[in-house]
């Protein structure tokens, strides 16, 4: 803002007027008439009062001069009024018109009433083209989001450039930022005459140009180099530094300014101070705040900052005193409610309002409305759209936010109406679009407009694209992204919100490395970066990357947001490991503790790590539980084989807080545990069966082979409703627990007629099938088809996978692992105890082997390859023996390995928590399994 101050229409008109008579000396004023109105109209423009200077000249214009029509034309510029600026220039005479200062205010007309082509015209006829026409030019183009353009017309300019004519360069420059803006502006900074290198408006321009180059020590050298520097020079570093994240260098600067401080010092500093929001932020806001003059407080935006940072505080009664100090609130006030998620008060102020609407006021009810995206919201929204004025339906801006509201209602339908309106569509209006297929699960319709996208990017762009990309996950996705990620320019490579987005997409993609690289390549890493890192390591099971990390980032005093506690606590819920989840939260801070989202994730981890005590803890520290809170809760107990502990809990739950995932979390429980009479009572009270709730409902049916029923809610189902795989995966589950051939096949050859894209889940069914047929000895079927299969849907088989914790050390190992340096002795230690469990009428349950068998193995060599059995006898080879065992599997436990663990527990008197896929296994002293052989 403060920067454009330089380049304000009166410094150029006076300094037209200035040149003008130096250059016409004998210029006068042959009439007192004359006189009288330029004197006037100039004080009608500078006060403002464009309408009546308009008035007068249209009056008196047979009197008027060359400096009249150019005060005119200012007011018509001013008032957007392209008509009678029109009507102006078509009046003049040849002369008047081959006027350069007339020219350039014709130009500047033009340009601010978006008339590009109409500047670029009369810019071409003009023979002898002066510095002004060109900044006049380089202005209009920035104005109309064309910068671009700026740069090919200065490549054409055969006249040095002037102060004013440089500072607009710099500002184009800096709004480009890419390798071209950076070589032109660093050379037009080198080459700059001396004479310049006292002018601080330019000198300005230069900081923030390399500001946003993100050239730091030469923006340095450039505000040390000057002279006598003014509170906009300190404003434009502050905010350059703010822009780079080097907060704490702001904050050091500001501390220096021994200056007056104006309206754009305290705006930034107070949202500085919001960013922050640390101990020294708090100290420094606070007391500016207090310290601020009388006269900043009638400033609504500076209090709009203030209210803004004092909310990032957390100073709520703070923010309200603000608020309900400033005397006459507008709709701009509310908008800073609006970003801190108060919509509500933005609409009933706005429902008060009587007088015209602006273009901002129709920006900000439109993002209240996509905020609260609620009936009262849509109603406001949909009206306030349908009764706007033409003259806003030309406004990017405008329409910019309607169409990111209606996509937030999922009116993608009137989006889609209102992007094809706009005539000259901008990369925000592009950005919009494709953000809000995005959000509404419509990513191949968001890449699909972005290929048809042929003016440049921006960061928003790729952000974009790269979380569209990551959503979709297929050929078409990961052809644009990598596409995109390899060409995109390297002003963009150091922005970690872009960085952080790419690497989000990678990881879905399942390329790690190629994540990996890109984070490596950040050269200031920012927490965001590390979250999309982190979250990868999650979402491709590899969460124990994760603690690494985490001392990375504790190296580098990066202290970790509410975000990276709460990655980091679903990689312990993913690891299931009670040692590691400790090892978080002993060192999450006490005052995140409290948070509710993160004491529901830790509810949901102690459940996925067996500590039903930890959860129920945390749970009771509650004070104002939601539904997710009660759903972890309930969760937990099911997972743990505590059914009756869940059903207790959901029925103390409160109704309006029951929700699809708590209906689910209860059904579970009921399924895990068994309790199918009391599955059923709930199911039937469930006002709402929607299609997941259904699927659980067939699950417990499956588990207790009580095989029609669970049909007969599938027929029910599809009666009204596509068919849906995971009832049918639930179905033939069960069939292979109940070893029924018939029913399997059934289930199987359906579900390849019905869903025959679905080749990973059709792999599964395929496993569950020939799983049947191996453990009724018919090996040769059960090899057949899966060779069959595999090689007809072309997708990969899950690995077996177990991970364990031993004395700090968390250990992985795949079937039949031979990797561990300590191999031998784990397969030597189940040597020796299958002879000792032998000897205890134990007997190798060939049922569970689904292959046949290489003619070297043997059943015992097959079954004690399994992954879990290689991870208890990593825990049995250790001097001590751990007094406790834990394993995590990302496969369901086999019926082998489960009766296995059992007489492990009770031979060597140890408490085992075995998690599989679907539950937790808690085994006993005593030889018995909480699932009561119910999985």
């Amino acid at each position: 803002m403060f920067l454009n101050k330089s380049l304000h229409p009166l410094y150029r008109y006076q300094y037209l007027l200035i040149r003008y008579r130096k250059t016409n000396k004998n210029y006068s004023i042959t009439s007192s008439s004359s006189n009288n109105l330029n004197s006037t109209m100039k004080s009608l423009v500078d006060s403002k009062q464009y309408e009546k200077a308009l008035k007068l000249f249209n009056e008196q214009s047979q009197i008027s001069t060359d400096f009249t029509i150019n005060m005119a034309i200012k007011a018509c510029t001013k008032l957007h009024d392209y008509q009678q600026g029109v009507n102006i220039k078509e009046k003049l005479s040849p002369k008047t018109l081959n006027n350069p200062y007339i020219q350039t205010s014709l130009i500047h007309f033009y340009m601010q009433c978006h008339k590009v082509d109409h500047g670029y015209h009369l810019f071409s006829k003009i023979v002898n083209k002066s510095n002004p026409m060109y900044a006049s030019m380089f202005k209009g183009l920035i104005t109309n989001n064309m910068s671009e353009k700026v740069l090919d017309l200065f490549d054409e300019m055969i006249i040095e450039p002037d102060s004013v004519t440089l500072t607009v360069l710099f500002n184009a420059c800096a709004q480009i930022a890419n390798n071209r803006a950076m070589k032109i502006g660093k050379n037009l900074l080198h080459k700059m005459p001396t004479n310049y290198q006292n002018n601080n408006v330019l000198l300005n321009s230069a900081i923030d140009m390399l500001m946003k180059f993100r050239d730091i020590e030469n923006a340095e050298h450039v505000f040390q180099s000057m002279k006598k520097k003014d509170i906009i020079s300190y404003n434009v570093m502050i905010k350059g530094y703010a822009t780079n994240e080097m907060s704490e260098k702001a904050l050091n600067l500001f501390e220096q300014i021994h200056l007056n401080l104006d309206n754009v010092t305290y705006i930034i500093i107070f949202n500085l101070c919001a960013e922050l929001a640390n101990d020294r932020a708090k100290n420094i806001g606070k007391k500016l705040l207090v310290e601020m003059p009388n006269n900043y407080r009638n400033d609504n935006v500076i209090l709009n900052s203030a209210v803004h940072m004092l909310t990032k505080f957390g100073d709520m009664e703070g923010a309200e005193n603000i608020f309900r100090s400033i005397k006459k609130k507008t709709i701009i006030n509310y908008g800073r409610y609006v970003a801190n998620e108060m919509s509500e008060k933005a609409l009933d102020l706005f429902e008060q309002i009587h007088i015209n609407l602006d273009h901002v006021t129709y920006t900000i009810v439109f993002n209240a409305c996509a905020q609260l995206a609620n009936d009262r919201a849509k109603k406001i929204g949909k009206k306030l759209l349908d009764e706007m004025p033409n003259n806003y339906r030309d406004e990017n801006i405008v329409l910019t936010s309607a169409i990111h509201m209606l996509m937030k209602f999922g009116n993608v339908e009137n989006a889609e109406n209102i992007f094809q309106s706009i005539k000259k569509k901008d990369i925000i209006t592009y950005n919009s679009m494709i953000k809000g297929y995005v959000a509404n699960e419509m990513s191949e319709k968001a890449l699909d407009l972005f290929e048809q996208i042929h003016i440049n990017l921006d960061h928003v762009t790729y952000t974009i694209v790269f979380n569209a990309c990551a959503q979709l996950v297929n050929e078409q996705a990961k052809q644009i992204g990598k596409k995109l990620l390899d060409e995109m320019p390297n002003n963009y490579r150091d922005e970690n919100i872009v960085l952080a987005s790419a690497i989000h997409m990678l990881m879905k993609f399942g390329d790690v490395k190629g994540a990996e690289d890109i984070f490596q390549s950040i050269k200031k890493k920012h927490i965001v970066a590390y979250g999309a890192l982190l979250n990868g390591y999650n979402s491709n099971d590899d969460p124990s990357k994760c603690f690494k990390i985490l001392t990375e980032m504790q190296d580098l005093d990066i202290i970790p947001n509410e975000i990276i506690w709460n990655i980091l606590i679903g990689a312990c819920s993913q690891i299931g490991m009670l040692l590691k989840g400790q090892y978080i939260v002993d060192q999450i801070p006490l005052h995140m503790q409290t948070k509710k989202q993160i004491q529901n994730s830790l509810i949901d981890m102690w459940g996925k790590c067996g500590s039903v005590k930890n959860a129920e803890d945390v749970y009771k520290s509650v004070s104002d539980r939601d539904a997710i809170t009660y759903n972890a809760m309930i969760n937990t107990f099911g997972r743990n084989g505590m059914g009756f502990e869940a059903i207790k809990l959901y029925r103390e739950m409160p109704n309006n807080l029951r929700d699809e995932i708590s209906h689910i979390c209860i059904l579970n429980a009921c399924s895990h545990s068994g309790l199918l009479d009391q599955a059923q009572i709930i199911f039937n009270e469930i006002p709402i069966k929607t299609e997941r709730i259904i699927t659980i409902m067939i699950d417990c049916l499956s588990r207790l082979f009580v095989f029609d029923e669970a049909q007969k809610l599938i027929d029910d189902y599809e009666k009204t409703n596509a068919p849906y795989f995971v009832m049918y995966m639930a179905l033939l589950s069960g069939a292979r627990n109940n070893r029924n051939m018939t029913l399997s096949e059934k289930i199987y050859n359906r579900m390849k007629t019905l869903f025959p894209d679905q080749k990973q889940g059709l792999l599964s069914g395929s496993i569950l099938l020939s799983n049947v047929y191996s453990s009724l000895g018919k090996y040769e079927q059960a090899k057949n088809l899966r060779y069959h299969e595999k090689k007809e849907l072309g997708v990969k088989v899950k690995i077996g996978l177990s991970w364990t914790e031993v004395y700090g050390e968390l250990v992985r190992f795949k079937a039949h692992d031979h990797s561990h340096p300590r191999s031998s002795e784990i397969y030597a230690e189940f040597d020796r105890l299958s002879s000792i469990l032998i000897k205890y009428n134990y007997k190798f349950d060939s049922t569970w082997i689904t292959r046949q068998m290489n003619e070297e193995e043997t059943i015992e060599s097959v079954l004690c390859g399994h992954s879990e059995k290689l991870a208890i006898g990593f825990n049995l080879i250790q001097k001590p023996i751990p007094e406790f065992i834990q394993i995590t599997k990302n496969l369901r436990v086999c019926g082998d390995c489960h009766e296995f663990t059992k007489l492990i527990a009770k031979f060597y008197q140890r408490n085992i928590i075995v998690r599989d896929a679907n539950r937790i296994h808690h085994f006993y002293p005593n030889g018995q399994c909480s699932c009561q052989d119910h999985f």
